[in-house]
């Protein structure tokens, strides 16, 4: 089974963070923002995989250490149940609306970090979780599990919804990429046989 669990501990949060990539997507939240697992469930529900995240933060200051630092210990908890990717397919992408707003995220779990965040929220915050968190999110995950994102909200003026298919395409995108794939049974894909 490709599962791992992770915990963080700093002196702002104190985070457990698991993941089983071959799940069903059961899930389990409690981070203290209602918007944020709201958003961790739909990764879960269209990844298929079972995540369990349970943190406690700074939130007295605002949700910027609990947020990131939910991202670096989901990262570093796929990494390692990832483990060393051979057969795999590697790359996924996704393309997902919620009524007028439509996102497209496409990944590499190339060993490389990197994040092309392409989005413009149509207001600053959705029911009083700040929008700028989203990249956030993804900026601590990418730096953790090694992974190339792009994402792309392509349209969309309900900022609820933007953020919704941005985590639904994630989620989907992510399932593609760690399937494995029988053509590729003990093989590492890439042409420098490693990742």
């Amino acid at each position: 089974m490709r599962s791992a669990k992770i915990t963080r501990n700093t002196l702002e949060t104190q985070i457990t963070a698991s993941i089983n990539l071959d799940g069903t997507g059961v899930s389990q939240f409690n981070t203290g923002l209602g918007f944020l697992d709201h958003m961790l469930d739909q990764i879960a529900r269209h990844g298929m995989m079972d995540i369990e995240v349970n943190a406690k933060g700074d939130l007295h200051i605002d949700a910027h250490h609990t947020v990131e630092d939910i991202g670096i210990t989901f990262g570093q908890a796929f990494a390692q149940a990832v483990g060393d990717k051979k057969g795999i397919r590697r790359y996924g992408q996704a393309y997902v609306p919620l009524d007028e707003a439509l996102s497209r995220v496409v990944l590499d779990v190339s060993g490389r970090p990197g994040l092309e965040f392409g989005c413009t929220f149509v207001r600053g915050a959705i029911g009083g979780f700040d929008v700028d968190l989203v990249h956030e999110f993804f900026q601590g995950f990418v730096n953790h599990a090694n992974v190339t994102l792009h994402i792309d909200n392509l349209k969309g003026h309900n900022a609820h919804h933007q953020a919704e298919t941005i985590f639904k395409a994630f989620g989907r995108a992510l399932r593609m990429a760690v399937e494995l794939d029988a053509r590729m049974a003990g093989i590492t894909p890439s042409t420098k046989g490693s990742l």
